[in-house]
């Protein structure tokens, strides 16, 4: 699989306003763009050279990113990696017996393909994949 960059860091948060305030405040990092995803969570993103910042607020209690606040508080959720072809990345890791939070790709942020590696393959740690858009692709 060729993994092109670190797409994004996310980070879950319980306030996404108040924590884009503190990223520009302190940090001089800005929002680029927002959005709401199916209605459960909302997002921003904030570019720190070729990669990003996401700030992901669940809208719908119970979900894993309201549990993670609960439990964890704000903190780093999820590692994504731009990937060139995700539907070959899916079969490679599937021919490793990987396991996957998503067999197939789904539709993520700036509408990438997107898929979630089982963290139990990982030694915990939770890893996205995502296919840029052909418009977007090595934003």
């Amino acid at each position: 699989m060729k993994i092109k960059r670190i797409e994004h860091i996310a980070i879950a948060v319980g306030d996404l306003d108040s924590m884009a305030r503190i990223m520009s405040d302190k940090l001089g990092i800005e929002v680029e763009y927002a959005e709401e995803i199916g209605g459960r969570t909302r997002l921003a993103m904030l570019p720190v050279g070729q990669s990003y910042v996401e700030l992901l607020q669940s809208l719908q209690p119970g979900s894993n990113t309201d549990k993670w606040v609960k439990e964890k508080g704000d903190s780093l959720y999820h590692i994504c990696f731009e990937v060139e072809d995700i539907d070959a990345a899916l079969a490679e890791l599937k021919a490793k017996n990987t396991p996957l939070l998503n067999e197939e790709p789904v539709i993520g942020h700036g509408n990438c393909r997107i898929a979630f590696i089982d963290p139990k393959a990982t030694g915990n740690i939770l890893f996205e994949l995502a296919e840029m858009p052909a418009e977007k692709a090595g934003h």
